[in-house]
């Protein structure tokens, strides 16, 4: 009996341990936090399950936020970043890791699978600019610390955006890169790419870019911008995985 009890005993302290563990690990893959939203969104998750998110929801490393035709969601990231996404978009966020005492740890990587998106630059990106990218389908997108705008567009509509990747700097500087090449573009410019394999080129002007999220998405760490001129609170359950 006595044996018995010492066995139990080792499995409740062990299962403990890893419970502690697994919340450990789930606060460490807190990547940022729904701070606006004008509609549904949805984060699919690493492990194949999916959750509608609110108004101070976590978004969390390894999460596909995924807007609806009508919805603009606003995430301010740990690093005071913030990524506001359009309607009908779709982004990964692959990896992100910041911590103020050690830059050598910074790390930020996302993936624009559809959609368009605002980007003001953080405290990682002021610091780590090599360590930001966001990829789409036709090429990557690096930073020099700045705010811009990029749209990726998977089929051309009549009336509508050319196929292809398009971006506009608001301020900073942004690189380009696909296998056709490289190139920079500086505030005021726009850019284009319409495959893998073209190389990104400078547009004269506004191809019909337009970023037009409410008033309320305007960001404190930057100007309004408006290119072509509330949901309830809620909290993401933590699963130990």
């Amino acid at each position: 009996m006595k044996q018995l009890k010492k066995r139990t005993a080792i499995k409740v302290l062990l299962l403990l341990a890893l419970t502690g563990a697994g919340a450990l690990a789930c606060a460490a893959q807190v990547a940022g936090t729904v701070i606006h939203l004008s509609g549904p969104l949805m984060a699919k998750k690493a492990d194949g399950t999916a959750k509608i998110l609110s108004v101070k929801s976590e978004v969390e490393q390894g999460d596909t936020l995924v807007t609806e035709k009508n919805t603009y969601a606003q995430i301010k990231f740990i690093d005071d970043s913030e990524i506001t996404l359009r309607p009908g978009s779709s982004l990964t966020v692959e990896a992100f890791s910041f911590d103020a005492g050690k830059p050598d740890g910074d790390s930020a990587s996302f993936n624009l699978l559809k959609g368009g998106l605002r980007s003001i630059t953080g405290l990682l990106g002021k610091r780590s600019k090599e360590r930001f990218s966001l990829k789409t389908p036709t090429a990557t997108i690096g930073i020099r610390g700045t705010t811009f705008i990029a749209q990726f567009v998977p089929m051309q509509v009549p009336g509508g955006l050319a196929q292809g990747l398009h971006v506009q700097v608001i301020d900073g500087l942004i690189q380009l890169s696909n296998k056709g090449g490289v190139q920079n573009f500086a505030a005021g410019q726009f850019g284009f790419t319409p495959s893998p394999t073209q190389p990104p080129v400078l547009v004269p002007k506004n191809p019909g870019l337009q970023f037009s999220p409410p008033p309320a998405f305007a960001s404190s760490n930057g100007p309004a911008i408006g290119t072509s001129a509330g949901a309830k609170s809620g909290q993401v359950d933590c699963e130990v995985r």
